[in-house]
């Protein structure tokens, strides 16, 4: 009888353990571009609440880093690759301003380029212009200062 009792309790928390579900998302899901096409979201998590500040809220690529939430949007131009930045609070999402942004990016032959990003006050983004036709993938880490504290964040798209 206690045995059974037993094992009626185990059972009962692995079904509590599973109707909770353990949803981790990727914070840093591939995005692909095309030429041709709009850059569409791409994220690895099916459903997202409210609550989840690692979503993109922009359409791109996220990554949460301690207390900031870095969002690269990257949309194919004629000549070149435009890049936005959103560097925010990872809490309430508020836009920093007073940092500074690099973005190294390393194209798909392999040859690496350093890009400046100027902020956007109006848009509360940091931008770049990534003069690269290239079709392939576009590893970039993106440098940021933000009051004397460095923080850095890896993505990755395809053109």
């Amino acid at each position: 009888m206690r045995s059974q009792f037993v094992q009626a309790l185990l059972i009962t928390g692995v079904l509590a353990l599973t109707a909770c579900g353990g949803s981790e998302t990727a914070t840093a899901p591939d995005a692909t571009i095309a030429a041709d096409t709009p850059v569409t979201a791409e994220s690895s998590a099916e459903t997202t609440t409210a609550s989840d500040h690692s979503a993109a809220s922009k359409g791109g690529q996220v990554v949460e880093s301690g207390p900031y939430h870095l969002e690269l949007v990257p949309a194919p131009e004629a000549d070149g690759i435009h890049l936005d930045l959103y560097l925010q609070t990872g809490d309430t999402h508020e836009a920093i301003a007073d940092a500074t942004a690099l973005a190294q990016v390393q194209l798909p032959d392999g040859t690496q380029q350093e890009i400046p990003m100027e902020y956007d006050a109006e848009g509360e983004h940091f931008f770049a212009f990534l003069p690269s036709q290239a079709a392939g993938e576009y590893k970039t880490v993106i440098q940021t200062d933000i009051k004397g504290e460095k923080v850095n964040a890896r993505f990755s798209f395809s053109k």
